[in-house]
């Protein structure tokens, strides 16, 4: 599996810290976001990661902010692409089973590194489970081709 990984100033240390955990876990990743002390805007950063998943370049991705509501709300602007805010646990699984999200979002301000990085194992070892939720996200695509 290939990752995309993008942040903000905001979330730096955070970005950091799962590139780390990644590395160690031997997971190939690219990163999109911004360097030590480079102020970005988090659309670009958003927009950059969901366009190469969206184009097949990386499986999933990974996208940190502040909050992660501002990373998700632009990811999902990219047709194709559903992004999701994990802060824990159950949320960070069913993005994944339910709504086959490609791309977590995670707040540096809202979690800690050590529940980012569990969250980050649990979202990477969840597939879609298809299931009742097949139809929904089915839905969301046929309304994605009818707004493109």
């Amino acid at each position: 599996m290939k990752l995309a990984i993008g942040c903000d100033e905001a979330a730096y240390a955070l970005k950091e810290a799962i590139m780390k955990h990644l590395q160690e876990k031997g997971i190939a990743f690219h990163d999109f976001g911004a360097a030590k002390g480079e102020i970005v805007l988090y659309p670009d950063v958003a927009f950059k990661v969901a366009d190469a998943i969206a184009s097949g370049q990386y499986d999933r991705g990974i996208l940190v902010c502040g909050t992660g509501i501002g990373m998700a709300i632009c990811a999902n602007k990219v047709p194709g692409i559903r992004a999701a805010v994990c802060h824990d646990p159950f949320s960070t699984e069913r993005s994944r089973k339910s709504n086959d999200a490609q791309i977590m979002c995670m707040g540096e301000r809202v979690i800690g590194v050590e529940l980012a990085k569990y969250l980050v194992d649990l979202w990477l070892t969840c597939d879609f489970a298809g299931g009742g939720s097949a139809p929904k996200v089915n839905r969301i695509r046929e309304l994605e081709e009818k707004y493109r």
